[in-house]
């Protein structure tokens, strides 16, 4: 029985072979990018390149799909790669180890078709989008999914037309020092974000300061958001 059967119940035969032979490049494998890979994985994508440098720890276990008691200390982007063979082993996953920044132009190596970006830091977050603007290759990206509980509030839009989010706010910001001036395409939240409710800094941090508090729900209804958005985009349905 085709492990498929079911999604191509609702798509043709040229969308099919669209899929088929897409390739897809995740940046960032955490709480939101490795829920697109699951969802991109679950889709038939048959290529992906997955882009990250972190390691899994105990603090991912509550929001990450990759993150297990069986995963702790594994690479993201293995532990992820690992997943999607055991979901289609006919995927073919590329995992670049390494975080991404102006400098990765050999991350581009291949021929892609969208690009979706879940990184953390800003000013890679723009390196990604630039990167892919000069390409021609359709990106998404993902705007701050911390502190919020109410998945509900997630909708897709324009960085320039995102309000709340203090993360967009910042990335509008250096958007214009950079004289960006084209459209962004994002999933954003627009839930007020939650005040932590203390000053717990986690073992996983660096900066000498609380990480933001984050669900179960957000990350991951966010990725499923991204994962839609990228094979509706492909096989151009209801976009």
């Amino acid at each position: 029985m085709d492990r498929f059967r079911r999604l191509k119940i609702l798509i043709d035969e040229k969308q099919q072979a669209i899929l088929d032979s897409a390739c897809v490049m995740v940046v960032g494998i955490g709480g939101v990018g490795a829920m697109v890979c699951e969802a991109l994985a679950r889709s038939a994508i048959k290529t992906l390149i997955i882009v990250d440098h972190d390691l899994i720890q105990i603090t991912n276990i509550n929001r990450q799909i990759h993150a297990t008691q069986n995963t702790l200390d594994l690479k993201k982007v293995q532990a992820m790669a690992d997943r999607i063979t055991q979901i289609n082993p006919e995927c073919k996953v590329i995992a670049i180890d390494r975080f991404f920044d102006k400098e990765s132009v050999d991350v581009f190596s291949r021929k892609i078709d969208f690009v979706v970006d879940a990184i953390d830091t800003i000013s890679c977050k723009l390196d990604l989008i630039q990167a892919c603007h000069n390409r021609q290759i359709p990106i998404i990206s993902c705007l701050g999914m911390g502190n919020r509980f109410d998945p509900s509030k997630l909708i897709y839009s324009k960085l320039y037309k995102s309000e709340i989010d203090p993360l967009a706010k910042a990335m509008r910001y250096q958007a214009r020092q950079r004289k960006i001036d084209y459209d962004i395409d994002v999933v954003l939240s627009k839930e007020i974000p939650l005040k932590p409710s203390n000053e717990l800094v986690l073992d996983d941090d660096k900066n000498g300061k609380a990480p933001p508090g984050s669900t179960a729900f957000v990350p991951n209804a966010a990725g499923l958001m991204l994962a839609s958005y990228v094979v509706r985009s492909l096989i151009k349905k209801d976009i």
